[in-house]
């Protein structure tokens, strides 16, 4: 078998679990954020080549302006740089001004938020771009953080030029659903203080059931066998009370945060029932060919509704029966001898990363940085008077 036996993926169901689509409907189970609508200019930026971020207003004395767009992270100037002076390329100019208003309003609810973001487009966070930030988190505190992190990031990418990739053929002439007319969105979300990774679940709905779930952080917790018995439950009833019958498709992967005291869960994605999303501990083959509830087992009042409220006709059944009936979505976790607990110290999204130097040169913080580009662009204008020396002889 070289496909896995998934349904016809939809555009429409795409466009369900972006971000802008469902957060309104869900706005009070989700932890606090904004939505802010993106400009043609603005996703030119972020699908430009080269990453140049704004100026610094905090610190004008700061200049990175380079003769080479490709050779690093530069902060646009007006004005040239001493060394920059013998070079024919005119300064970068400020690639803000096509989009001011945007810009203005991203720093204002970075404000409104507490000064402290994390950010993402309609489907994906740059998860894989961390190490372009300070922090080594999403956490941004500018503006000029968020760009570094949305210019960096495969998965950003993905959302802008691939992400009706393997939907069905059907409705590929729609016009209405191509990447050109979708509502991009930037969500600033509110950082959660004290987040606990060990604390988020996926949770996979088939048929508006729901059929397994599982830790998203995938390193061995001691803690958390002994919280399944409140968390399952927790869960379920979250998905029944909030999910099961709101959502517009019967297939979907949300993810949630249970916070201490586990009294209640958050709301933090929903994710299309496709192979782009990552099944984490299972593999999809499992998720697919998982045995799910029955008819009888999936609602305890399933034998009312199909008789019209008459239940007294049915043949009475054992205690015995009616537990069997129940089914319990499966609660998986990373066990103490799987491969995945030893993770700590292994960097995820590495396929997607930039090389070695840039990687320790984010490590060391803004300074780490600083110092790497002034040694970058020191090497590009070397190459560039050798190349202009051999094509002179």
């Amino acid at each position: 078998m070289t496909r896995l036996p998934f349904p016809p993926v939809t555009r429409s169901h795409i466009l369900h679990c972006s971000y802008h689509s469902w957060h309104p409907k869900y706005r009070s189970i989700t932890p606090k954020a904004r939505l802010i609508s993106l400009t043609a200019p603005f996703l030119a930026y972020l699908r430009s080549d080269g990453i140049i971020v704004p100026p610094e207003e905090d610190d004008p004395n700061i200049d990175f302006s380079s003769t080479d767009t490709d050779s690093g992270i530069f902060s646009s100037t007006s004005t040239p740089t001493v060394s920059d002076s013998d070079s024919d390329s005119e300064p970068d100019s400020d690639p803000s001004t096509q989009w001011p208003e945007l810009h203005q309003k991203i720093k204002s609810t970075i404000t409104e938020l507490g000064g402290n973001v994390v950010p993402k487009l309609n489907w994906s966070a740059p998860k894989d771009a961390t190490f372009m930030n300070a922090t080594n988190s999403m956490e941004c505190q500018s503006a000029n953080d968020i760009y570094c992190l949305l210019k960096s990031s495969d998965f950003v990418t993905h959302d802008l030029e691939q992400v009706f990739d393997d939907c069905t053929s059907s409705e590929t002439n729609n016009s209405d659903d191509c990447e050109d007319s979708i509502p991009y969105h930037l969500i600033l979300r509110k950082t959660i203080p004290a987040l606990v990774p060990s604390l988020e679940f996926r949770c996979f709905v088939r048929s508006r059931a729901l059929l397994c779930m599982c830790q998203r952080d995938l390193n061995y917790y001691n803690f958390l066998p002994d919280l399944v018995p409140t968390l399952q439950p927790l869960i379920q009833k979250f998905f029944e009370d909030k999910l099961k019958q709101t959502f517009e498709d019967d297939n979907f992967v949300f993810d949630v945060y249970t916070p201490p005291p586990h009294q209640r869960v958050w709301l933090i994605d929903i994710n299309p029932w496709a192979p782009r999303t990552d099944p984490l501990i299972f593999s999809w083959m499992e998720i697919l060919e998982m045995a799910g509830p029955t008819a009888s087992s999936s609602s305890p009042k399933s034998n009312e509704v199909m008789n019209g409220g008459n239940a007294h006709h049915d043949a009475p059944k054992d205690e015995e029966s009616d537990k069997e009936d129940i089914f319990t979505p499966e609660f998986r976790l990373v066990n103490r001898d799987d491969p995945e607990a030893y993770a700590f110290n292994t960097p995820r999204y590495s396929a997607h990363k930039m090389p070695k130097d840039v990687v320790d040169a984010s490590g060391g913080g803004e300074a780490g940085l600083r110092e790497f580009m002034g040694r970058w662009r020191e090497i590009m204008r070397e190459q560039e008077r050798e190349d202009g020396a051999d094509g002179r002889r």
